[in-house]
């Protein structure tokens, strides 16, 4: 069963180039949040690459989230637009975002992020992987360094569903999700 859905994970990471469609609500997708009256660091703005796992994300210089590329299959989402991409057996991955929160702490440069996915679909070769996740990433963030060391924790609810009818929950199995150390590095391409 682990090596089908390995094969699900890398197969979605080399998925073809699909469409995107705006959510109803898409003017308030991302939620960016500073204490106190200082106004978001303009020198955080860019694109920010994790060390492992997929993770991107690339940040306006008022704070919001143009877009991530998620760890599931390395598939970049724009908050507030479902993205349907193809698979590489015909059928279609679907990943619909739910809001995003963007926090800054000027006090101690602490930045936290969380992308949650409303809903995830991935049908292949007639398995399907579905349900739905949030990611925190928080820790201090050096934008003059170009470093951003992080401690990722993630929370999903995900089912496979295998032929014939059987199914497997693949959701992380305590309230406190799974937690693993990242670094974000930006990269030169800003946008």
């Amino acid at each position: 069963m682990h090596t089908r859905w390995a094969l699900v994970i890398f197969t979605l990471a080399v998925l073809a180039a699909g469409c995107q469609r705006p959510l109803k609500d898409s003017a308030r997708a991302v939620d960016v949040i500073v204490e106190g009256d200082k106004p978001f660091p303009q020198d955080i703005a860019g694109r920010w690459r994790a060390d492992q796992h997929g993770w991107e994300f690339v940040f306006a210089p008022d704070g919001q989230l143009l877009s991530a590329v998620i760890g599931l299959g390395r598939v970049r989402v724009v908050p507030g637009q479902t993205t349907t991409l193809p698979t590489k057996s015909g059928n279609q991955a679907v990943f619909t975002p739910g809001r995003w929160t963007v926090h800054y702490l000027p006090d101690t440069s602490e930045l936290t992020v969380k992308i949650a996915m409303e809903h995830v679909r991935v049908e292949m070769a007639g398995d399907i992987l579905e349900g739905t996740s949030t990611d925190v990433f928080s820790g201090p963030i050096r934008p003059a360094d170009g470093i951003w060391q992080v401690q990722w924790t993630s929370f999903t609810r995900y089912t496979a569903h295998t032929a014939p009818n059987a199914s497997f929950d693949l959701s992380t199995r305590s309230e406190d999700g799974e937690t693993l150390p990242l670094a974000f590095t930006r990269t030169a391409d800003q946008q």
